[in-house]
């Protein structure tokens, strides 16, 4: 279904990874340090994340890198690692609007997205502004920020030109 979605919103997938490398070492590394073991299913979607031409994910686009790959790794498992990633911290979750969720690999830096409703571009952006402005506001509410996450929705400029495909 969510496939079906994409495909009517002009989605495309990200292009085909490259090989695995015979030194796998940090990768590996990486999945120590967060606790995981280095099973070959975790560290073909772990290079995917770090290797691809795109920084967001979808399950269904990391499975269908894996597959362009070459790769025997199910959508089942796809999903099951990028959740014990996301719980290990190797990787942030999004839920955008229309049941639409990314997963991108935590980099320790935050940062906001705009969210294309037509063509689903994702850009990210710091703006220190916006950052001072949530702080003043939660205080002022007697809150104190523990995480948060902001997503601007609209048309970015190619859809808005007609460059992209259009629903």
């Amino acid at each position: 279904m969510l496939a079906e979605v994409k495909r009517s919103i002009g989605y495309s997938w990200p292009a085909p990874v490259p090989p695995l490398s015979n030194d796998m070492t940090l990768e590996t590394q990486d999945l120590k340090k967060a606790g995981l073991k280095a099973t070959l299913p975790r560290l073909r979607i772990l290079h995917i994340l770090e290797t691809g031409d795109r920084r967001h994910f979808s399950a269904e686009d990391v499975y269908k890198a894996l597959l362009e790959a070459g790769e025997d790794v199910g959508l089942a498992t796809v999903y099951r690692v990028l959740t014990q990633f996301e719980g290990a911290g190797l990787v942030t979750r999004h839920h955008f609007e229309g049941g639409h969720s990314v997963f991108e690999l935590n980099q320790g830096t935050h940062h906001d997205h705009l969210v294309c409703v037509r063509c689903a571009r994702i850009v990210e952006f710091v703006d220190n502004v916006i950052e001072d402005r949530q702080v003043d506001i939660a205080h002022r509410h007697g809150f104190s920020i523990t995480d948060h996450a902001l997503y601007l929705y609209g048309v970015c400029q190619k859809c808005q030109e007609g460059q992209s495909r259009e629903p």
